[in-house]
């Protein structure tokens, strides 16, 4: 679920979709919604879909490893987090 396995391709791991949302999230804070459209339209056509249930999860992912961290309303990297 976190990580790919031989049952679970790349492109739908948590740690995958994770790295999609932080890609986004680089230039400026976004809100939940916009990040959503940016991910889902980012994604080639021959990815597995994502399910905003699934994107949700990458997200409490990323906000408990420290990664993320919700400010005014927005969706931002935790300072320290972006390389």
């Amino acid at each position: 679920m976190i990580l790919p396995t031989k049952y679970l391709a790349a492109d739908r791991s948590l740690i995958v979709v994770g790295a999609e949302i932080i890609k986004v999230l680089t230039e400026t804070p976004r809100s939940v919604s916009e990040v959503w459209e940016r991910v889902t339209a980012s994604r080639t056509p021959h990815a597995a879909p994502l399910t905003y249930d699934w994107f949700l999860l990458a997200i409490t992912l990323l906000y408990a490893i420290g990664t993320l961290d919700m400010r005014n309303g927005l969706l931002a990297i935790v300072s320290g987090a972006k390389q």
